[in-house]
């Protein structure tokens, strides 16, 4: 299914490919960590996300969600499948497919909805300038916005296709 031109996500050059595997390569290493962090923000900052999982919904607590163990298997999950689209990012087919599988199966099977997606990139870049950031210079920036665009235009593009409905 084309995208909608207005929602095509910007190309993505190989240098910024480069830098964006670059920059990863460090954040991978701590790959539970950061997810972790990331997903904490995510939830401190956007609650009602907290819907979605039965299992923390009703933690308020950082450092309670930090020990959960659910949350951890979520984090893992989610840095996985970044990674997954990191590593195949000269491979747009396998890209699309991953990110197809995962706005699938967020709308079919967990009701999210898509604008969650748009926010927990926004924070993945913030935390990731934060504890990256000597290595996330304005060139790394650039990449890794066109990155969180590309995420977000072809998960949505899944909703798209399968029919969500608001």
């Amino acid at each position: 299914m084309e995208i909608e031109r207005w929602e095509r996500s910007e190309e993505i050059s190989d240098a910024e490919k480069k830098v964006i595997q670059e920059t990863w390569s460090r954040v991978y290493a701590n790959c539970e960590d950061v997810g972790v962090s990331i997903l904490i923000r995510f939830f401190v900052n956007f609650p009602s996300a907290k819907q979605y999982f039965s299992q923390f919904k009703h933690m308020e607590d950082p450092l309670e969600m930090e020990r959960s163990l659910q949350l951890r298997k979520h984090a893992r999950r989610v840095m996985g499948a970044i990674n997954t689209v990191v590593e195949n990012l000269n491979d747009s087919e396998k890209v699309s497919s991953v990110l197809a599988l995962v706005g699938k199966a967020h709308a079919l099977k967990h009701k999210v909805e898509p604008i969650y997606f748009k926010k927990l990139t926004g924070v993945m870049l913030e935390v990731i300038a934060e504890e990256y950031a000597n290595d996330f210079t304005p060139e790394a920036h650039g990449a890794w916005t066109k990155m969180k665009t590309l995420i977000y235009t072809h998960v949505t593009a899944a909703y798209k296709e399968v029919g969500w409905v608001q």
